[in-house]
């Protein structure tokens, strides 16, 4: 008999990079299917906007930089407070700086580590000891397929992703015996603000053979809805315009 979905009606999800893109995307999708999200990003504008048009008894807003360790541990406080549990969270914030090894700034590029590697760091050290309570939950890490083959004038981009891989495969090792499951999503290139003005030029014709952030939702939510007694380590998907 195949495998019943897992429903995500009442549980709570908290999201990274919540405010555009591939998280704003899952945050509608995880509602729609029944989930309260707890929505965290910079921009406290744009949650705002998105909490009220997905209901302030579905989600809920936290002005939050991934890089500060108290920020992570107060995304899960907040969701905690107004849902009352946390079943899941997506590490979803990054940003990309493109170029050769010796082509941006120190500190452009060392945000970059900040954001797309400590961030992810941060965000599981939060969100663990609430799963260990509750002897269960999932990581979902939103990657890169450039963490699985590197790239010309995306070097360091592409080590944060490698390093993003890494730290899955090996958390999930660590905690899968205690009923914590670790995914790595990798998408290829994704229609979104993603590095636009940092590597990408908005209307570029060739984002259009890109996939859509409602994609890669689809996947996230896919892989939170499998039952608990299976899980998937790594998913890469790429649009059939792209080339691997």
């Amino acid at each position: 008999m195949p495998a019943e979905n897992r429903t995500l009606k009442e549980t709570v999800i908290a999201i990274t990079g919540a405010s555009s893109g591939i998280g704003r995307e899952t945050a509608r999708q995880l509602v729609a299917a029944g989930a309260k999200v707890a929505l965290g990003a910079r921009r406290l504008d744009r949650l705002e906007e998105l909490v009220l048009e997905l209901g302030t008894e579905n989600a809920i807003a936290v002005q939050m930089d991934v890089t500060s360790p108290a920020d992570n541990k107060e995304l899960v406080a907040k969701a905690l407070s107004a849902f009352g549990r946390l079943d899941s969270i997506v590490a979803n914030a990054g940003i990309g700086h493109y170029g050769g090894i010796s082509d941006n700034s120190d500190e452009d590029l060392m945000n970059m580590i900040n954001v797309n590697f400590a961030g992810t760091v941060w965000t599981v050290r939060a969100a663990l000891p609430e799963f260990r309570k509750s002897h269960g939950g999932d990581i979902v890490i939103i990657s890169s397929v450039a963490g699985l083959r590197g790239g010309a004038d995306e070097a360091v981009y592409a080590g944060t992703k490698f390093a993003q891989i890494g730290l899955a495969g090996s958390i999930d090792r660590e905690l899968s015996p205690e009923g914590i499951r670790v995914t790595a999503i990798c998408p290829a290139g994704t229609k979104t603000e993603f590095a636009i003005g940092t590597g990408r030029t908005e209307g570029d014709a060739a984002l259009d053979d890109y996939m859509n952030p409602s994609d890669v939702a689809f996947q996230i939510v896919t892989a939170l809805q499998q039952p608990r007694r299976l899980r998937t380590g790594l998913w890469t998907t790429w649009s059939m315009a792209q080339t691997s």
